[in-house]
Parts: structure tokens; C-alpha cells; sequence
């Protein structure tokens, strides 16, 4: 049996999010060493006293600003990748195929909006009571009800793969959930807190149609390399969001889906006439885009945090504790809630995920960092203090990380879970042991070693040749 190979410093970095952790450290120092330098450089305003790409350019209106670079271009890759590992969770054999299995973490979705808003609602109301908001203007306050919606992509990931051991169903779960409702956060940003003097176009959402019209046709032409997809379809959709004054950063989640995946994919947006997609290829195009991209978004996310992380510490507030609790209670009691009734309806959960996993996900889902952010900059524009506030109850609760893991190792959790309830169309027999070929690739993480350069999937060889390769 081959020895497994040595990590390199590259690849833990990546696993262990280091670089957005490091962003995050680094705002914070800069926000509170050098306000003026840090205020320079990833401040919002267009003027003078801010940093701009040279010649004052503008697109459709935007200063290009590290701000502007950041969240509207470089988070288009970000929102792209997770696109990618929704998709591949949703062919033949991965945690949420058939549809019906999908089904349950986007009704847990439901509660994971509409619990934090009625907690942030119930939180404001209590700390007005009592005073908390004395000379501050209500309606101003309560436009915070947006932060607390999100979800934190990355550190959500990485948390759940710690708590709930690579390969779990409940890690594709959480991850549908984070992607739903950070799209969820980005349509309340584009509908509740739109410029009054941009409002919303939707006739340019046209251009998403015709976006997603042109990834069909590479699909139907058999192009097998992800960069014509990326950017020639990619940018008509963000152009398209851009024009309709909606944030940009969900361009790539309407290409994502018609990138061809290794020949397993019947999905929707395969012909019955496409097959053996991707044989003879190492990667398909889905699996090259993120193999390809995965360690520029990785380490970009070191700018992300450094560019919107930027909290002073004299910020802390009311606000803060309001969008702390309303991300920690409301998150966990909405996303709970909503998936046990979902389960009622006749939606189970996936295998291997009780109700205990569904409630540690729902804790899980209260890391808001990265998004919660980047609504808090939109909530409250005009209110630096309230701003300051939102991103330090963001920020720590980055702190759930920390809980979840030492929650879900006192209870055993990353040893199996739940047991697999056999049904139906289940692509796997519930005797089918955990790190199974589908299993693992239902684990993003793990499709390098999977897919060894020049040879084909493990879980393409043949019966004998993958009990050789198992040793």
C-alpha cells in the first residue's frame, strides 16, 4: 500500500483557512495601530484621502477601489467555488441526489434567515428597553436585521470537516445551507439596503438569461476547459447584476452548474447523447476550475478579511451582543427547527445525519465573519459606530469555531454519526462503510489524491484494480 504523501505548508494553509484568519488579525492590528493607513487603503470613499486604482476609472459608476476589487471581483471566485461543490453534491451519488435529499438542508435555510431576524428583533427591543440605544434613532438601529443572516463559507467548512470528520453528509448540508443563505444575505443587501438613488433594475437580469444561454451552448459544443465558461459567460452575468444594482459576487453561481463533470453527471444539464464526459482527463472541467483556482481564492481571502475586517475595538457595543446572540440563538434554534419539520413533511435529513448533527449545524451556521461583514457595511452606511458594533458581533463569532469543535469531540461526533436509514433511490446500501469511493467523493478536500494526474478516478477502476489500488 502506498504511503500517503506529506502535506505541504501550502495545502495546510489552505485546510486550516490560515490566510483569512491571518486577514482577519491583520485588519484588526492595522484598524487599531494605523487607523489613518488602514482608513487609506480599504477605506469606502472615493476620494482624495482613499486609495484608487491610477486614472480615477470608474465601471458602471464603481471607483476602482481595493474595497470594489475585493468584494465585487475577487468574491466572484469565492461564491463560484462553493457553486462548484453544491453541484457535485447534487449528481448521482453525492449527499444530496436525489433532488428530495436536497430538499431538507434548503427548508433548514428558511430557519436559518428567519430565526436570526425575529432574535434580532427580540434583542433589540429587550437592550432598547433597557436603554442601550438611547439617542440613537430606532428605525436606524433595526436596520441591522440583515447581518445576522449569513453564513461564513469557508470557516463553516472547515469547522464541520473538524467536527463532523471529512466525508459526512452533514458537511455538504451546511454547506448548501451557507451558500442559500449568503445568497439570501446578498438579495436583502441588493432589495433592503439598495442606494436610494440606484435602485434595482431587474431588466438587466436579462443579461443572466443570456449568460446562462452561452455556458449551455460550450456544454452542447463539448468544450471541455473551464475557462471559456468562466470568462466569457461569467462576466455577462456580472455585468448583468452590476446594471440590475444587485452585488455582483453570485455572477459565476448561474455558470457553475453547466460545467461538464466527470461522466457519472445525468443532471439536468446533461443530454441523454453526452457520454463518457471527461474520460481520459485526470479532471473534469468542473473539478479543474476549483483545483485551478481553489489556491488564489484560499490565499485571497487573506485580502478579503484585511480589506473588510477592520474593526476598532473602542466599536464594541450593544449592537455587537445583539448580532452575536442573534447569529448563535437564532441560527441554531431556526435551522433546527426547520429541518426537524422538514423531516415531518416527508424531506429526511442525509444519511448518517440525526438530530444532533442537525442541531450542531445549526451552531455551525452561526459563523457569520466573512458575509455578516460585508452586510454590516451595508446596513449601516452612514452609522460608524453602529457599523463598528455589527462587525465586532461578527467577528466574534468566529468564536463558534472554537465550541463547535470541542462540543463535537465530547460527543463523539466525528466517529460516524447517525445510522444510515436505507430508502429507495439511495445510490448506496446502507452497509456501503464510511471513506467508500462515493463518500470521499462527496469531500471536496479530497478529490487530488482521488484523481491522480494522468490516471482515472478511483471509483471508475474497475472491481480488481480498486482492490489493488486499496492495498
Amino acid at each position: 500500500m502506498p504511503h500517503p504523501q506529506k502535506k505541504s505548508l501550502r495545502n495546510l494553509l489552505q485546510e486550516f483557512s490560515i490566510p483569512l484568519i491571518a486577514g482577519v488579525f491583520a485588519a484588526l492590528a492595522a484598524a487599531n495601530l494605523a487607523p489613518g493607513w488602514y482608513e487609506y487603503w480599504f477605506g469606502a470613499g472615493h476620494d482624495a484621502k482613499h486609495w484608487e486604482l491610477p486614472g480615477h476609472l470608474t465601471v458602471f459608476g464603481h471607483h476602482l477601489t481595493a474595497q470594489f476589487l475585493v468584494n465585487d471581483i475577487f468574491m466572484v471566485f469565492f461564491f463560484g467555488i462553493a457553486a462548484k461543490e453544491i453541484v457535485e453534491a447534487c449528481l448521482p451519488g453525492g449527499s444530496l441526489n436525489p433532488f428530495r435529499k436536497a430538499l431538507n438542508p434548503l427548508f433548514a435555510t428558511i430557519g436559518g434567515v428567519a430565526g436570526p431576524v425575529l432574535a434580532f428583533f427580540l434583542f433589540v427591543t429587550v437592550a432598547a428597553g433597557a436603554g442601550a440605544f438611547e439617542g440613537l434613532e430606532m428605525s436606524e438601529v433595526r436596520r441591522g436585521w440583515g447581518i445576522p443572516t449569513a453564513t461564513d463559507i469557508a470557516l463553516a467548512w472547515l469547522v464541520a470537516r473538524a467536527v463532523f470528520g471529512k466525508g459526512h453528509p452533514a458537511i455538504n448540508f451546511l454547506l448548501l445551507l451557507a451558500v442559500a443563505d449568503d445568497a439570501i444575505g446578498l438579495g436583502i443587501i441588493a432589495i433592503f439596503y439598495g442606494d436610494p438613488a440606484h435602485p434595482a433594475e431587474p431588466a438587466w437580469l436579462g443579461l443572466i438569461v443570456l449568460a446562462m444561454g452561452i455556458a449551455f451552448c460550450l456544454r452542447k459544443a463539448n468544450v471541455m476547459k473551464w475557462q471559456p465558461y468562466v470568462f466569457l459567460a461569467g462576466p455577462v452575468a456580472w455585468c448583468g447584476l452590476m446594471l440590475a444594482h444587485l452585488h455582483p459576487a453570485l455572477a459565476l453561481v448561474f455558470v457553475v452548474p453547466f460545467l461538464p463533470a466527470p461522466k457519472r453527471d445525468t443532471g439536468m444539464f446533461v443530454a441523454q447523447d453526452e457520454v463518457d464526459l471527461g474520460h481520459g482527463h485526470a479532471h473534469s472541467p468542473l473539478h479543474t476550475f476549483e483545483h485551478q483556482t481553489k489556491a488564489f481564492v484560499d490565499f485571497g481571502l487573506f485580502f478579503f478579511a484585511l480589506a473588510n475586517a477592520g474593526v476598532a475595538f473602542g466599536g464594541i457595543g450593544p449592537m455587537t451582543w445583539v448580532i452575536l446572540g442573534s447569529l448563535v440563538i437564532g441560527k441554531t434554534v431556526g435551522v433546527t427547527f426547520f429541518g426537524w419539520l422538514a423531516t415531518k413533511v416527508g424531506f429526511p435529513l442525509p444519511a448518517r445525519m440525526g438530530f444532533g448533527e442537525l442541531v450542531m449545524a445549526g451552531f455551525v451556521a452561526a459563523l457569520g465573519l466573512t458575509v455578516a461583514l460585508f452586510v454590516s457595511g451595508a446596513a449601516f452606511p452612514n452609522d460608524a459606530v453602529l457599523q463598528g458594533q455589527a462587525k465586532m458581533g461578527a467577528l466574534f463569532s468566529g468564536l463558534v469555531a472554537f465550541a463547535a469543535i470541542a462540543l463535537g469531540r465530547a460527543f463523539g461526533m466525528a466517529k460516524g454519526g447517525a445510522p444510515v436509514e436505507p430508502t429507495p433511490d439511495d445510490s448506496r446500501t446502507p452497509t456501503e462503510p464510511h471513506g467508500s469511493p462515493v463518500d470521499v467523493l462527496g469531500d471536496p478536500t479530497s478529490l487530488p489524491g482521488l484523481l491522480p494526474s494522468g490516471g482515472p478516478a478511483f471509483a471508475e477502476l474497475p472491481e480488481e484494480e480498486r482492490t489493488r489500488e486499496a492495498g
